[in-house]
């Protein structure tokens, strides 16, 4: 399997919400335990990074995105942080609270996550999943 479909499936999987703070507080004493040099940082909406980030980069990123969510999700759940597998994970979405649109449920349209920690090199997401653009489809539209 190419990279390429190895991420985009492992993003399409199944994943569980850390639905309240204390939820999250939990994960992260998880993921830091799994803390090591074989995790990717992506930024979405930046260059992929090709290569693994050390442990230290990845406590550091842990820390300061919980800073960030703690500041900038000011309700009394989180909800915004997804895990593949709570006692193993590989792969973690992570919302950015200024751009949520609707992360459960049902949308057309879902956002995608601000940042992505996972053990498989990243691809550019918004390429790889050929996002809609609305004046696209409505130009296709118009010649039917």
């Amino acid at each position: 399997m190419s990279t390429e479909k190895a991420y985009l499936t492992a993003f399409r999987g199944n994943f569980t919400s850390t639905m309240r703070w204390h939820d999250l507080d939990a994960f992260w004493e998880v993921l830091k335990a799994h803390a090591d040099d074989h995790w990717y940082i992506y930024a979405v909406g930046e260059t992929p990074p090709e290569s693994v980030v050390n442990k230290q980069q990845l406590l550091n990123f842990i820390d300061k995105i919980d800073e960030l969510l703690r500041r900038e999700h000011d309700e009394d759940y989180c909800g915004i942080v997804y895990v593949d597998n709570k006692e193993h994970p590989e792969f973690i979405k992570i919302f950015d609270p200024h751009n949520l649109g609707v992360t459960c449920g049902f949308s057309l349209n879902p956002p995608l996550p601000g940042w992505i920690l996972s053990r498989i090199q990243p691809v550019e997401l918004k390429t790889a999943l050929n996002l809609p653009k609305n004046r696209q489809r409505w130009w296709q539209k118009l010649f039917e």
